[in-house]
């Protein structure tokens, strides 16, 4: 992912509607999402609290819309903590913390990475819902291990998601995207690109970055970067697909909240 450069100097392009008419602040993110807390890094200024709060709003916004849920299933029933500018690696974007349940965006070069870093903390969340005993910490991962389904409309949407990512279209092997990304590994003397977590984060980014609603703090850069260049998205009609399975799911949990068959999904 590209960096972003200096917060307070840089617009992002974003053509939906208006949520909000004046500032928010991170305050007002929590009530809004149901973060179960939110940490603001010790030199982070007002002014940069300030426009980070309204990107980051807006964008959670945009992206609730996106997946047509209401806005506090991003909090993943109020487990999910958010910090903003409290420190990380050079050059790192963004990253989701598994044993804090955190997903923390660095001050200046956090943009375009919060769809990706949300899909790490959602396949993080879901796994024990729908896996039993799952020892793979992500749902993606999990399944891929062939894990022990716990039967529930909901998961078999989830489940048709990873396959539509992994699996070639007859479902007896690996999908060329897999297979490629684990040969770009192979060529960097890596595992990474080909985890089943961030290869299922990477395909959700193409998911919202295709949708109409564009959004450029919550995601760019799976078409020009040089990842994209390298083929590390899904393309043509293996996206179609994967695109479709994600709208199906997330079009589903929305309309499902308030059945009694949600309860403690």
């Amino acid at each position: 992912m590209v960096n972003s450069g200096a917060l307070a100097s840089k617009n992002y392009y974003r053509n939906g509607q208006q949520y909000r008419q004046a500032d928010v602040s991170f305050a007002d993110i929590r009530r809004q999402f149901g973060f179960r807390a939110i940490h603001i890094g010790r030199w982070v200024t007002q002014q940069e609290q300030t426009k980070a709060a309204n990107l980051i709003y807006d964008a959670l916004m945009d992206l609730a819309t996106i997946l047509q849920v209401p806005p506090q299933v991003l909090s993943l029933r109020n487990t999910l903590s958010l910090a903003f500018g409290t420190g990380g690696q050079p050059g790192v974007q963004a990253h989701y913390e598994l044993n804090r349940h955190m997903l923390a965006l660095a001050k200046n070069a956090g943009a375009g990475a919060l769809a990706h870093e949300w899909f790490h903390a959602f396949d993080h969340y879901i796994t024990d819902k729908v896996f039993k005993r799952a020892k793979q910490k992500f749902a993606s991962h999990a399944w891929l291990l062939d894990n022990s389904l716990i039967e529930h409309p909901l998961n078999l949407l989830l489940v048709d998601i990873y396959k539509q990512i992994f699996l070639s279209g007859d479902g007896e092997s690996a999908s060329k995207l897999f297979a490629h990304c684990a040969q770009v590994d192979k060529q960097l003397a890596q595992v990474y690109y080909a985890l089943p977590e961030e290869l299922a984060a990477r395909c959700f980014e193409a998911f919202v970055q295709d949708h109409q609603l564009k959004n450029q703090y919550l995601v760019s850069g799976t078409k020009q970067t040089q990842e994209a260049k390298l083929g590390l998205f899904p393309t043509e009609q293996h996206r179609a697909a994967i695109n479709h399975a994600f709208s199906r799911y997330f079009a589903q949990l929305g309309r499902g909240l308030s059945s009694v068959n949600l309860t403690g999904y």
